[in-house]
């Protein structure tokens, strides 16, 4: 799983940053997400899962692929 983030549709609600802290945080400038592990393993997946719902705008995205 890889995920992506718009960060020009992100309008730095934290929704994702508070869901998981250890995958997102917000830019200290504009305060839009930003994605410091953008392959958090699969055990993270319904987390994840849940963070792209929540976002209010749907500005981030996951992408499956093949395991490492």
């Amino acid at each position: 799983m890889r995920i992506h983030v718009d960060r020009e549709r992100c309008i730095g609600s934290g929704t994702c940053v508070l869901t998981l802290p250890d995958v997102f945080t917000q830019d200290d400038e504009d305060g839009r997400v930003l994605v410091t592990d953008d392959d958090p393993g699969a055990e993270r997946r319904a987390s994840v899962d849940h963070a792209v719902l929540i976002c209010p705008v749907s500005a981030i995205s996951v992408e499956d692929g093949a395991p490492r």
